[in-house]
Parts: C-alpha cells; structure tokens; sequence
C-alpha cells in the first residue's frame, strides 16, 4: 500500500474514489462544499434527499459526480463536534476502508478538511488516518492452501492544504512505519505453534538484522543462558522437544555511550501450562502467549524504519511451555540469573519465570529505562477488560510517560499499585520467593515477582493479557498491541535526546 500526501486542486483529483466529509444535520465540510460547487449544486440535492445525515461513520458512494475528476464521491459522517474522539474517528477510517474494499477501487483520495477528534494535534491526526488504514487492510493467510484475493486498493491519497503538507509527510512516514511494525507483529502472534517456534523468532530476528545496518542481532542458546545461570528461564521449556532462545536486538541510532531503552518481550510460543494443564477449552488462543515478543519485533521494525537518534534493545524470552517427562513440576526450585531462588508452585504462571532472567540480564546495559512486556494474566482482563494495558513500574514518571504515550498512540494503558503489601504475597517457606501469590490482586503480585529483579533501573511491565487478541469470529487475531505504545514512547525519548 503507497500512502502520499498531496495538496492540488480536489475538482481535479484524478482518483477513483474521492472521500469528503459531512458533519451533523448534512452540513458539507469546507472541501466538499468546493466539490459541490463544482458540481453545480450536484452533491447538496442529494444531502436533501436524506440519504445521509452526517451521522458519525455514515457512508453514501456517488457516481460520475459532475466538474469532478474522481470516478466516485465518498460522502462520509463525522457527526457533532462533540462526538469527535479517537474512537469515533477510528469508526469512520473502518467505514471508509469498508467501502474501498467492497468497491474495489484502486485508489482513494481522503480530502477530510475538519477536524475529525478532539485531538487538535495535525500530526496525530494524519498519523493515525495512516495507521488505522493500513490496520484495516491487514490480511493474514500464511497458513491457508488458497491465498486470499489482493486487495485492489494500491493507493491512498491523503489531501492537506500546502502549509502543513510538511507535518503531513512527517506524519504519514511515521505512520507507516508503526503501521509495519504492527502487522509484523499481527503475522507472528496468528502463526500457529508449530510454525512459530522460539527458533523461529530467532530467525525472524536474524533477517531483521539482515535487513537493518543499525540493527545487530545476538541470540542466546540453551548452552550459554546455562552459562549465565538462566535456570528459571530454561526450566519453562524443559518439558519442551524445542530449544529455548534469548534474543537481543541491539539498534544503534544514538551517540555510542548513550544508555538505552530496553523492550524485554514475554515469546512463550505456545503455553499449555506444563504440569499445571490448562483447560482445553481455547488452548489453540495460546499461540498468542508470545505477543508480548511480537510487540518488540514490531517496535524494533518501526523504530529501524524511523532511523530514531536513540539506542535500543529488544530482548525476547523465547520458550514453549509444554507437559512431559523432563518438565518442571509444581513445587520444584530453581535458581534465576540474579542467585535468587524461587519456588513453582504453578507451572502455567511461566511468564515472570522467563522474564525475570531477561531483565536481570537488561541490566548488563545498563539501561536509561526498561519495559518489559507480557500476555501474563487472565487477571489483568477481570481488572481492566479488553480495552487498556495494565502498567506497573518502580517509578511513577516511567509509568506516567507510558501512559502519555498511550493516549497520544490512541493505545491505552492504566496504571495499577505496586504497594509492598502485595508482595507478602509472594513469600515462600522454602524459597526466595514463590511464582505465584494467590487469586487476590493477580496481575499486581506477578509485577511484584518481576520487580524483585528490576531494583537497579527505571522499570516498567505492561500486562497486555486483555488486548493482545480478539477471540471468536470474524475480528479472532492478533491486534498488534502494544506496537504504537512502545513507538510513540519511544518517539517521545528521542524528542528529548534531540
């Protein structure tokens, strides 16, 4: 899909399909008025008509519109001024998407000269008009015989008056790249467990590093994370015919010396809780338990493409979680990196037991920051359902500059306590500390466990659990969450270094 920006004449448009906004009560947005003059009243005879009122994500498709150039007219709703959010933004780039598919055009000019959110931000708005169709026009068939039909639609013009054509270019490469970064991180999380294997993504991370000077590709295997006293991470996958990987990403774009931002991603490629099984009812959705990895391969993809003046590392604790003969049991100790020893009272809260020797090597880095990212609880879901990534951080301003960074990505977060009266929780008779706290406050005491091993840096865990996947259906995939957080966080850090 090639995005452009441009800024002639929208009567001479030469486009198959022209969209013009129509807010409440049919009132013409400023570019569709010029349309209609154009057309000689053309357009407004219709609005009379009453096909369309303006409501938010209304669509009306019009043919051979007169003193146009473009095939067809779009006339899409924006609603009142007060219904304009991300939300209902969101609703209306669907909508038009709708159309262009079930139309076939080949191409699309969006002229939607009104401010479509709350957001006043131009940059933001042209960038997420990117993201979110390039989002809509995903399709995933790797693993089926018959590959689905190309979509037709080849280009989108974006139509902004000259002077913020500059904001506009800059938006829109910005956007495209989150936009790759995001279905590279959707293709992983829908590939089944037999294609996408812990040394899968090690490959994956190898052609990144093919692919990317600034980009240099490390990978860990079973022999050395012994070496490095990695025993909880390799006792995830001890019930496992795969081999265990870490994989380090390290992208140089800032001054050498400058400390970096370090992604830790939970790439359980598949998890059937081990020892302790889980239901087999929507065990296929365990596939996703490594989405967490998929986000740090799509920020890393989006982060390479954006050239940021910033040093990061993308780190991911590849393992399968799997019941066998040679599997960690319930009541088993094992030793982590850090010399700590901890207690697995539950197999299938493996998580943590990968990610707390990946951030105990993150320090090695010696990181301005770390977040670790995680599809860790089905308790995160009962606190904040399907719509907001749980964050829990040793420090407040790192949890606040995510937070920030969510809103400006239209990619939620909410921060939950992290109080030492959680981590009681977690204390064992026979051990440092147990893998598990109990069914009271979940997500909360598997972030306690996680932070016994971040005590030397700012950090912070992000508990996608609720918004990694959609379950059932025709919408059941991989959303690619928490790909546009970690880019505008990181976006964010390099605006301060520059």
């Amino acid at each position: 899909m090639d995005f452009e920006i441009v800024s002639s004449d929208i009567t001479s448009l030469e486009t198959e399909c022209l969209v013009l906004a129509v807010e409440a009560d049919s009132t013409l947005s400023p570019a569709a008025k010029i349309a209609d003059e154009a057309s000689a009243g053309h357009i407004s005879e219709i609005l009379k008509g009453g096909d369309i009122s303006g409501k938010n994500a209304q669509t009306l498709l019009l043919h051979k519109v007169p003193g146009l150039a473009a095939k067809r007219v779009l006339l899409v709703g924006f609603g009142k001024d007060d219904d304009r959010n991300n939300r209902n933004y969101r609703k209306v780039v669907k909508a038009i998407m709708g159309v262009a598919k079930s139309t076939g055009v080949s191409s699309l000019a969006l002229a939607i000269d009104i401010q479509p959110t709350d957001d006043e931000d131009k940059y933001r708005q042209v960038r997420h008009l990117v993201e979110w169709s390039g989002n809509e026009l995903y399709i995933y068939d790797e693993t089926k015989s018959k590959k689905a039909d190309p979509i037709k639609l080849e280009q989108i013009s974006i139509h902004v008056s000259e002077d913020d054509a500059d904001l506009a270019e800059t938006a829109l490469m910005d956007g495209t790249a989150i936009v790759n970064g995001t279905s590279i991180a959707r293709d992983l999380g829908n590939l089944p467990g037999n294609f996408c294997t812990p040394t899968y993504l090690a490959e994956q991370a190898l052609e990144l590093d093919d692919e990317f000077e600034s980009l240099s590709t490390t990978i860990v295997d079973e022999d050395e994370m012994n070496q490095l006293g990695m025993h909880c991470l390799l006792s995830v996958g001890n019930g496992s015919e795969e081999p265990s990987k870490l994989i380090v990403m390290e992208y140089k774009g800032g001054e050498e010396g400058d400390k970096p931002h370090v992604m830790v991603g939970k790439g359980i490629t598949f998890d059937t809780g081990g020892i302790s099984l889980k239901p087999g009812g929507g065990m296929d959705e365990m596939k996703y338990d490594m989405c967490g990895a998929a986000s740090v391969f799509g920020a890393m993809t989006a982060i390479c493409e954006m050239a940021l003046p910033i040093n990061v590392v993308g780190i991911v604790a590849a393992a399968e979680n799997m019941p066998s003969g040679h599997a960690t049991k319930p009541g088993d100790i094992v030793t982590t990196m850090s010399g700590q020893t901890v207690e697995i009272l539950n197999t299938d809260a493996e998580g943590r037991l990968v990610l707390c020797d990946a951030l105990t090597y993150a320090g090695k880095f010696e990181p301005a920051s770390v977040v670790d990212i995680a599809t860790l609880t089905g308790a995160c879901i009962i606190a904040l359902g399907h719509h907001a990534t749980g964050i829990l951080s040793n420090n407040d301003e790192l949890a606040a500059e995510l937070i920030e960074a969510g809103e400006q990505a239209d990619d939620k977060g909410w921060q939950l306590p992290l109080w030492d009266e959680f981590q009681e929780q977690l204390d064992s008779n026979f051990a440092d500390i147990a893998n598990i706290g109990g069914r009271p406050g979940g997500t909360i005491t598997a972030a306690c466990f996680l932070s016994r091993f971040t005590k030397e840096y700012r950090w912070a865990h992000l508990d996608i659990a609720g918004v990694a996947w959609n379950s059932g259906g025709k919408e059941k995939g991989s959303t690619g969450r928490c790909v546009p957080m970690l880019t505008q966080y990181m976006l964010n850090q390099a605006a301060e270094e520059e």
